[in-house]
């Protein structure tokens, strides 16, 4: 079908702009990228965290291989929908093994048919849930926090998308420690409007070019996630290991596997990559 307005400036989205808001017109591009880049970050720790999963209970010692990565997202705005079709589209998580919780269930009911459940009932979620998505405004936070306190279990890892909340803030909130943010930096590029192509996030992230620009440790495209990130995925690796009752050197035997680090030179982790050296002495198998 052609579209007959394709040359039409009059109908052309910025037409209808003051000069002073055609200067914030730069938004759009970081408001598409920062959500294709959270929804891609969140899949790749998804499935880090799975592949983790299935690693420790194909051990012999851990008993029945068949569970799979627990998904909660809580919030069903923007954000968590967009998740919730990253995952089921793009991720090897199985819809039976995504729950929601959000206010208004009804807004999800769309997904009924994939097997996802939603429900209203925070609490529940967090008491279900390995990793739990917080998608809901900064604003409801302490009421969402009020609900999970009590409920999440030591080996759920909480991964925030709520703005402006730093993770010292939601530790208190929770009295959980095990609570991993990305913290997003904007940069001036020339190649920031790549991001505009994002309107739909599961099928954007088919373009290599996107994906490329989605790097956390090469992002050039104008939003920079940095190193600090990365480390806090390493670390949440390590936690998830502790929680399944695994020893150290078990661990990071796991991990670099995971990683596919395998020679010294190459940079294998360590427990001296984790904790200081006196420490990590006391972690060596004798």
């Amino acid at each position: 079908m052609v579209d007959v307005a394709a040359d039409l400036s009059s109908f052309s989205f910025e037409s209808g702009l003051t000069e002073e808001e055609k200067d914030l017109l730069h938004l759009r591009a970081r408001a598409a990228g920062l959500a294709f880049c959270g929804c891609a970050h969140a899949a790749f720790v998804c499935h880090l965290l799975r592949s983790l999963r299935c690693a420790i209970k194909s051990r012999p010692a851990d008993g029945d291989p068949s569970g799979d990565l627990r998904v909660g997202i809580l919030g069903m705005g923007h954000m968590g929908k967009q998740l919730l079709l990253s995952l089921l589209d793009k991720s090897s998580i199985k819809p039976s093994h995504i729950k929601i919780s959000t206010r208004r269930p009804e807004s999800a009911a769309e997904f009924s048919h994939r097997e996802v459940e939603c429900f209203f009932d925070n609490g529940r979620l967090a008491a279900w849930a390995d990793i739990l998505f917080l998608c809901c405004l900064p604003s409801h936070l302490p009421r969402v926090c009020a609900d999970l306190r009590s409920c999440l279990s030591k080996r759920c890892l909480i991964y925030s998308f709520a703005s402006a909340v730093p993770v010292t803030r939601l530790a208190l909130l929770l009295e959980h420690d095990f609570v991993l943010k990305p913290q997003y930096e904007f940069l001036a590029c020339d190649s920031a409007d790549v991001w505009l192509s994002c309107a739909h996030v599961s099928t954007a992230s088919t373009d290599p070019l996107l994906i490329e620009a989605s790097c956390p440790l090469t992002m050039s495209s104008g939003i920079s996630l940095g190193l600090n990130w990365v480390c806090a995925v390493l670390y949440s690796l390590l936690n998830f290991c502790t929680s399944a009752g695994l020893k150290s050197s078990d661990a990071l035997c796991l991990i670099n596997s995971l990683l596919k680090v395998k020679k010294p030179h190459t940079g294998e982790l360590n427990a001296q990559s984790f904790v200081n050296a006196s420490h990590a002495s006391s972690l060596q198998p004798e």
